[in-house]
């Protein structure tokens, strides 16, 4: 691979275009066979869900009952291949930025505004020189195909996250936040919980803006400060810190 010479490009692939557009529409088409073939015997199932609609589709004459419930069932195949395109993800890096592309939508970082390159779990993230996130995307790709695209463009790749034990437990009133970064906590706590992946989303923009980097584990929140917020005396420190699970 030519480390200097046209950018280096991870996505999935033809294999996952292929799986997506040829296997999913299959699969839909067996699943609608299957739906025509089984309804009566479903609908005689006193405790089976959805009765009414299995007692409809048996009513219905063969063989256009058969053939719909293809036609319906590859129709759902395609409409899921075709969200599932959208949303690939497609990383382009070369020496001086890296591009990210998803669902038509393009996120670009330029190579000397990034300190550190990694893979978190399933996210690509970038670190920037206060050591604040400039990127997190997460993504099905082989973190090893991402290592070796970054790191023949000559980017900072690290095997992990070089401050993974900075983080600490969030606990609501916990000290040494910014001021309002607990109330955002709190808030994004509560999206968490609710299953609002848009919103704390955005409550992490705004606590990246405030200083704070949060990683998540499952519904945990765990959070540090970059290295642009003032660090807390050590005397600000109360026992409330003996409540805080360790990472």
């Amino acid at each position: 691979m030519d480390g200097y010479g046209a950018p280096t490009v991870v996505d999935g692939g033809a294999a996952e275009l292929a799986i997506l557009w040829g296997g999913l529409p299959t699969l839909g088409a067996g699943a609608g066979w299957l739906l025509v073939t089984g309804a009566e015997w479903v609908a005689g199932l006193s405790w089976a869900p959805a009765q009414g609609l299995f007692e409809a589709v048996a009513r219905l004459p063969d063989p256009q009952a058969g053939i719909g419930g293809v036609a319906l069932g590859t129709l759902g195949g395609l409409l899921v291949a075709a969200v599932g395109t959208a949303e690939r993800l497609a990383v382009s890096v070369d020496t001086e930025r890296v591009r990210l592309r998803r669902d038509r939508a393009d996120r670009e970082v330029g190579r000397r505004a990034v300190r550190a390159v990694f893979v978190d779990r399933k996210d690509l993230v970038l670190l920037g020189a206060d050591d604040e996130e400039l990127l997190r995307e997460r993504s099905d790709l082989a973190a090893a195909r991402l290592r070796d695209a970054f790191r023949a463009h000559g980017w900072p790749w690290t095997d992990g996250d070089p401050h993974r034990d900075a983080y600490r437990r969030w606990v609501p009133g916990l000290p040494g936040l910014p001021t309002g970064a607990d109330a955002l906590l709190r808030a994004r706590q509560r999206a968490l919980d609710a299953d609002r992946g848009g919103e704390a989303r955005e409550l992490r923009g705004e606590l990246g803006r405030a200083g704070v980097v949060i990683r998540d584990d499952g519904r945990r929140q765990y959070w540090r400060l970059t290295r642009a917020v003032p660090r807390p005396r050590p005397e600000d420190a109360t026992s409330a810190e003996s409540e805080v699970d360790g990472w």
